[in-house]
């Protein structure tokens, strides 16, 4: 990979860009890494691969896209409720571009320290632009949010916004029906794409509470009803409460079409047992919103102003041949 080879461009661009942990044994420069898993606490992993063209597009601030390349998988983590602890990178490069590696690894590390995350391993090889992070996070034994706790009667709520990122990608196709917004609308959208936020102390605040869990990438129809598929329950959705931003609404006319189908949100999706409604409302006051209920039937219904009617759509498929 030009006159760079690949430990040298590892040692320099990523080696020392995370925060030491403890549990860190050994990290970046051997075979493997070695880790130290707390007593009475589970792990949990997750993998996620960003490609050019498919996940990103091609003229995407590298910084963004490290910040990003990070932030889906500890979304995976938040939505179990984990603590973030380490996270191994393959990136593979068509070549060599220091200015590229340094901003792309300056927008990871960034995160990565919010999150005191630790990058203890991974590979580098040439080819298409292509980044895979695997995530690892604590969740004590036991405790751990999952699809499939949900039961009728349940209350269903959502993190933040929804539809932003799907808004932010129209904006930069030309493809927004509603015209040119104020700059500060279209660079929250931008954002919104391309840094989004993952909800990791949302989730962990969750703990005990939720009774089921799921992160927001392939739209809030497809991944609640992942949730109801483990939980063997139903869902009625009130469309008049769905958290769609202003900047959204300003500059789409399909914006509740975009918060129910489109994905790239790395929002949250829980629900709640009413009893723990007032503990949920008052632990995340301004960043959740309820926008309907878990029933007993199969399925999502949806009601806008208490009247039932009709939506169709899909949230993203990457093997769909509709699309």
């Amino acid at each position: 990979m030009s006159a760079l080879s690949e430990f040298s461009l590892i040692k320099q661009y990523f080696e020392d860009i995370t925060t030491e942990r403890s549990d860190v044994i050994l990290g970046i420069g051997d075979d493997c890494a070695l880790l130290k898993c707390p007593e009475g606490q589970q792990l949990a992993v997750s993998i996620d691969t960003l490609v050019e063209s498919i996940h990103f597009l091609p003229d995407v601030d590298p910084g963004s896209l490290g910040h990003k390349s990070l932030a889906v998988g500890l979304s995976d983590l938040a939505a179990m409720g984990a603590t973030p602890a380490w996270f191994t990178l393959a990136l593979t490069l068509p070549e060599v571009d220091q200015q590229w590696l340094a901003a792309f690894s300056k927008g990871l590390a960034c995160l990565a320290k919010q999150h005191n995350i630790a990058l203890v391993g991974g590979d580098t090889c040439r080819g298409p632009l292509s980044i895979s992070i695997q995530v690892h996070g604590f969740v004590n034994a036991g405790d751990s949010l999952r699809r499939d706790g949900a039961k009728k009667g349940d209350l269903i709520y959502v993190t933040g916004s929804l539809g932003d990122a799907a808004g932010g990608l129209a904006m930069k196709q030309g493809k927004l029906t509603k015209g040119i917004g104020s700059e500060v609308e279209v660079n929250f959208l931008y954002q919104r794409l391309e840094q989004p936020t993952p909800r990791v102390g949302v989730g962990q605040m969750l703990v005990g509470l939720a009774s089921a869990a799921i992160d927001i990438s392939d739209g809030l129809v497809a991944d609640l009803g992942h949730i109801l598929h483990k939980s063997g329950v139903g869902a009625q959705l009130d469309i008049e409460d769905l958290p769609i931003s202003t900047a959204l609404s300003t500059l789409s006319t399909e914006a509740e079409h975009l918060a129910l189908y489109a994905g790239d949100n790395y929002e949250l999706c829980f629900t709640v047992p009413p009893k723990h409604n007032d503990q949920v409302q008052k632990k995340l006051k301004g960043q959740c919103t309820r926008i309907g209920t878990i029933t007993g039937d199969d399925g999502i219904v949806f009601f806008k102003n208490k009247k039932l009617i009709k939506l169709s759509g899909l949230g993203y498929e990457h093997f769909s041949t509709g699309r």
